[in-house]
């Protein structure tokens, strides 16, 4: 049971330093500078699976684990969030005019 804990709080880890990443990257570069898989989300891993490691070898597996579900709904969110909306044309306005 403390496997599964300590690979959660790893992957907690994983958010954390990625968020804090991204901000940092977003302070720096601006507002249009996505983090990329490699390096920035890669790093956060290995450091994430990294610190796990050093509370026991499984916590590594568990940490992976967590933080790929929690990156699916990272993601998730923020395609939901970023994703511009476009505003559909009414019908009226599509028809041509016609002949008289």
């Amino acid at each position: 049971m403390d496997d599964y804990l300590g690979g959660f709080i790893g992957s907690q880890l994983f958010v954390f330093l990625l968020t804090a990443v991204g901000n940092l990257e977003t302070s720096m570069f601006g507002r249009s500078f996505q983090t990329k898989l490699f390096p920035e989300v890669l790093l956060c891993l290995v450091v994430a699976m990294f610190a796990s490691g050093l509370v026991h070898r499984v916590c590594v597996t568990t940490c992976f684990l967590f933080s790929m579900v929690a990156i699916y709904y990272i993601n998730k969110i923020s395609a939901s969030a970023h994703t511009p909306t476009s505003n559909p044309v009414p019908q009226a306005q599509l028809k041509t005019k016609k002949n008289r």
